[in-house]
């Protein structure tokens, strides 16, 4: 009896002669990639990597991410290459390690404990700074956790379990020592540099912190007063002119060249819309 009088449709799949195999039809990797992750933690891969003793030590120095949000594709950029380079080099024979670490410290977390604090209507600065230093902590803990997970997710092979943080005892600790060192050893030394400040914050801001924007820059005069004139030119200011009045708050002193003349004037009238006063000399 053919198909065609039954009414039934052949299942020609039953007709082929394919190989028999266990894997899936489908791979189903959002299931299985967790599982197979849970397995390796399991197994200790990570350990068991550096079973083999008299291997060439290989270490890769990584700057730590801040602990304060969920991860974005620059981490998982960053972190799937370094992994790159650390598997790389276990397989080339290498005892390849790689310790994970988190900054705890500075703007990028603080700023997400003042968000907080604004959105119950709170500022910072009437708050104990103990208190808000515990709380900069216990944020910052929170998403060591978070994003721990996260980076395993991504199948980065490391020393998750002990991870180096910024903010631990320990490490501020072995901060201090080191310091110390300079000290004894006579390598450290006081010296300036000028360090981005945000008067918003009230804190230090690091490079990548600075956001410039276009400005259309005005000229301005401004008076510098004398320190120590004595005679006439007791009370006076010396005047200077610049088109870069972003400067001026950190300008301490004026230079004098000279070689050329210099004159002493006071001011016996002005228009309205002058800043000097009768009496000023200059």
């Amino acid at each position: 009896m053919c198909a065609e009088t039954t009414g039934q449709t052949p299942d020609y799949k039953d007709t082929l002669n394919l190989p028999k195999t266990e894997f899936p039809m489908r791979a189903g990797l959002p299931k299985r990639e967790p599982e197979w992750l849970e397995r390796w933690e399991k197994m200790g891969i990570y350990d068991r990597l550096r079973a083999k003793e008299g291997r060439k030590p290989f270490t890769l120095h990584d700057g730590p991410p801040y602990a304060n949000g969920h991860l974005h594709i620059g981490h998982a950029l960053n972190k799937t290459i370094k992994d790159m380079i650390v598997r790389s080099h276990q397989m080339m024979g290498h005892d390849s390690r790689y310790i994970p670490g988190w900054d705890c410290h500075g703007l990028p977390i603080e700023w997400k404990i003042e968000e907080q604090y604004r959105a119950k209507g709170l500022n910072k600065d009437d708050v104990d700074v103990v208190a808000f230093r515990q709380e900069c902590r216990k944020f910052a803990e929170g998403w060591v956790d978070i994003q721990r997970e996260e980076f395993k997710r991504l199948g980065i092979t490391g020393n998750w379990a002990d991870p180096y943080l910024t903010m631990a005892y320990h490490a501020e600790r072995v901060i201090a020592e080191e310091f110390m060192k300079f000290l004894m050893n006579g390598t450290l030394y006081q010296g300036s540099k000028p360090v981005m400040w945000s008067p918003v914050e009230k804190t230090a801001l690091a490079e990548a912190e600075i956001e410039y924007h276009d400005h259309k820059s005005h000229t301005i005069w401004v008076p510098f007063k004398t320190t120590n004139g004595e005679g006439d030119l007791q009370g006076a200011k010396a005047v200077i002119w610049t088109t870069t009045p972003w400067t001026i708050p950190s300008n301490k002193a004026v230079a004098f060249n000279p070689a050329i003349s210099y004159g002493l004037y006071e001011v016996t009238g002005r228009p309205e819309e002058c800043w000097c006063r009768i009496g000023d000399r200059y």
